[in-house]
C-alpha cells in the first residue's frame, strides 16, 4: 500500500467494485485518516482488550468498513449516504447499550473464549434457552455459570466439543481457524448495469443486526424497505435497547404475518415475488420446510436474493448457528490478536454483523442494478476473513511491529475514543403497522 493515510480504504473499495464487475471511474470518497486512527477513533479500540487496557488491532478492519461504504456510495445516488461514518457503524450497538470491553468475554457478555485441552474456542449463549442445552452437550450437569463451564471443558479437545455442540444448535467457533482466503460472497456474476427507472422494493426477512443494517442502508439509498416479521417470533432486537432498533428500522414499513398458516405463507410468497431484493438470514432448510426455494424464486422472478448465514450454504455448514462475536472468532480475529499479545481476547462488539451488513448492502444494490435473477450468499465468517486477509502482514514479528507502530499513532492522537451512535431518524414502526397497506400495494405490482 502507498503511504497515503486513506490508501487502504481506497484499495479495498476498488477491489470490491472490481469483483462486482463495477470498476471505479471516479475518485472514491473515504476518510483521509490512517487505519490505526480509524480503529481508535471509531470506538473499536475501546471495545477490544482487557478492562484496564484497550488494544489496537493490527489489521485495517475499520478501513475496510470505510472502503465498503465508499464502494456502495460509488454506485448510489449522489449524497445518499452522506453523514454515515462506516467505521463508527461497527461500534454503534455498544454505544447505545453501554457495552464495555471484557477481555475474553464479548462486550455484551453472551460470548466467551474458553480454554480446552488443545486450544481455545468461542461459545456464544445468546439465547436464554441455550443454557438448557449444556447438560446434553457436556453429558454432565455443569455448574450454572461461566466458571463452571470453563472447568467442565478445560480437559476436553476442541473438535468434539464443537461438533457435538453444533448438532445441538449451539454457536461455537474454533479460535485457531484454517488460514485460507475466502471469497466474501458467492453466487454473484458480474453483468452490465441496467438503467433502473424506479427505486427497488426490498423485503427484509432478517433480524438483529447484519440484515437490518443492510436494509437500513438500502433505505438510505431510496429503496422502499418492508420489514417482515412472524407474529409468533418477531425480531429479537425489539426486546433490546429501543434506540438501536429504531436506528436500524426507522423509515421501513412493518408487515407481520402468521407464518404457521397457509394464508400467511401465501401472502409471504406474493410479497417475495413482488420484491426486487430479498434479505434473509434463515437456515435454508427452514425456508424449504415452508415451501420456499430461494434459488428458484430468485431465478424465476428476477430477484436479488441476499442470503446471510454464519458459514455459508450447503451441508453441513448451513446448519451451524452463528452470531457476530463467535463468527469473528471463526474468521481468525482472536487468533490474530493472540499472535501479537499472547492473550485470548474478543475483538470489538459482534463485529461480524455490521461488517457483513455493509458488504450485503453493496452486493444487494449491485445485484439489483445488474438485473437480479440470482441468489447471493454472504457468510459472516467469510466477510470478516476477507477483511482480515486484506493487507495483513506475513509473520508474527512483522505483525507485532505493526501493532506497536499503530498503537503509537493512536496514543499520539489521544488514545481510544468511546463508541458513538447516530441519532435515529425516528421511531421504528410497531409490529405489523403496515401489513394491510403493503399487501394491497405490492399485490398491484
Amino acid at each position: 500500500m502507498s503511504e497515503r493515510d486513506d490508501s487502504v480504504a481506497v484499495a479495498y473499495a476498488e477491489r470490491l467494485l472490481a469483483q462486482l464487475g463495477r470498476p471505479a471511474h471516479a475518485p472514491l470518497a473515504v476518510p483521509a485518516e490512517h487505519p490505526a486512527l480509524r480503529w481508535s477513533r471509531s470506538g473499536l479500540m475501546a471495545l477490544t482488550g482487557t478492562p484496564d487496557a484497550p488494544l489496537m488491532f493490527p489489521a485495517p478492519l475499520a478501513a475496510c468498513a470505510d472502503g465498503t461504504l465508499a464502494a456502495l456510495s460509488a454506485l448510489a445516488p449522489a449524497g445518499a449516504l452522506d453523514g454515515i461514518d462506516a467505521a463508527a457503524l461497527l461500534a454503534e450497538r455498544a454505544a447505545i447499550a453501554g457495552h464495555r470491553r471484557q477481555g475474553a468475554a464479548s462486550p455484551g457478555g453472551a460470548c466467551r473464549l474458553l480454554q480446552a485441552a488443545d486450544g481455545w474456542f468461542a461459545l456464544n449463549l445468546a439465547r436464554d434457552d441455550d443454557w438448557e442445552l449444556l447438560p446434553a452437550w457436556l453429558e454432565m450437569e455443569p455448574a450454572p455459570d461461566w466458571e463452571g463451564l470453563a472447568a467442565a471443558v478445560c480437559e476436553r479437545p476442541v473438535g468434539p466439543l464443537i461438533e457435538q455442540g453444533r448438532l445441538l444448535g449451539l454457536a461455537l467457533a474454533d479460535a485457531q481457524p484454517e488460514r485460507e482466503d475466502r471469497p466474501w460472497l458467492r453466487g454473484f456474476t458480474a453483468r452490465a448495469s441496467d438503467v433502473r427507472e424506479r427505486a427497488p422494493r426490498v423485503l427484509d426477512l432478517s433480524s438483529l443486526w447484519a440484515g437490518p443494517l443492510c436494509g437500513h442502508l438500502l433505505q438510505r439509498l431510496g429503496a422502499d424497505v418492508v420489514k417482515l416479521e412472524s407474529t409468533q417470533r418477531p425480531d429479537g432486537a425489539r426486546n433490546g435497547p429501543p434506540a438501536f432498533f429504531d436506528l436500524m428500522n426507522a423509515g421501513k414499513r412493518s408487515v407481520a404475518l402468521d407464518l404457521r398458516s397457509g394464508e400467511g405463507r401465501a401472502q409471504l410468497r406474493r410479497l417475495m415475488t413482488a420484491a426486487d431484493i430479498v434479505i434473509e438470514a434463515s437456515r435454508p432448510r427452514a425456508l424449504r420446510q415452508m415451501g420456499f426455494d430461494a434459488e428458484a424464486l430468485a431465478r424465476e422472478h428476477g430477484l436479488t436474493w441476499i442470503s446471510l448465514s454464519g458459514y455459508g450454504r450447503g451441508d453441513p455448514q448451513e446448519q451451524w448457528i452463528a452470531y457476530g462475536d463467535d463468527a469473528a472468532v471463526a474468521a481468525g480475529l482472536s487468533d490474530t490478536l493472540h499472535r501479537v499479545t499472547g492473550q485470548a481476547l474478543i475483538v470489538g462488539d459482534a463485529i461480524a454483523d455490521p461488517l457483513t451488513g455493509l458488504h450485503a448492502a453493496l452486493a444487494a444494490w449491485a445485484g439489483w442494478q445488474a438485473g437480479g435473477g440470482r441468489l447471493v450468499s454472504l457468510a459472516l465468517r467469510d466477510v470478516v476473513r476477507h477483511c482480515l486477509q486484506f493487507d495483513l502482514p506475513d509473520g508474527d514479528e512483522v505483525l507485532r511491529a505493526r501493532q506497536r507502530e499503530w498503537t503509537g499513532r493512536a496514543m499520539a492522537d489521544g488514545g481510544a475514543r468511546m463508541p458513538q451512535a447516530r441519532i435515529p431518524i425516528g421511531a421504528a414502526p410497531a409490529l405489523g403497522a403496515h401489513t394491510a397497506e403493503v399487501i394491497a400495494e405490492w399485490a398491484a405490482c
